[in-house]
């Protein structure tokens, strides 16, 4: 129960994020990342450092992120979820694309403001 209360804790505190850091994300509205950022809540354990791999739903749902709305994981990866006191494994961050097997664009792309 602890455990379900973090995780809905973590989300919030995404959601929050995602609409605070919108502006760095082009052509984007913070309500479709922020939906999206939701949709990754199956990948928090394994990105947040407390899971060795990712669940499949994470794939999942990384792999319909790229296709669809790649940028909004630049939000993830500019530490915004830090920010707000979640703290991202930038190592396990970076490493769930080859975890999940799935090819996603280069890291270079996301605005770093």
């Amino acid at each position: 129960m602890a455990g379900r209360r973090m995780k809905i804790g973590l989300v919030a505190v995404l959601v929050v994020a995602a609409a605070t850091l919108w502006a760095g994300v082009a052509a984007q509205s913070s309500l479709d990342c922020t939906n999206v950022l939701i949709s990754m809540s199956p990948c928090l354990n394994y990105i947040s450092g407390n899971s060795s791999t990712p669940s499949s739903n994470c794939c999942s749902q990384l792999t319909s992120v790229v296709r669809s709305q790649p940028q909004c994981l630049c939000q993830v990866l500019n530490g915004g979820a830090s920010s707000l006191g979640i703290t991202i494994n930038q190592t396990q961050a970076m490493a769930l694309p080859g975890a999940c097997n799935v090819q996603t664009p280069s890291v270079s792309l996301c605005n770093r403001e």
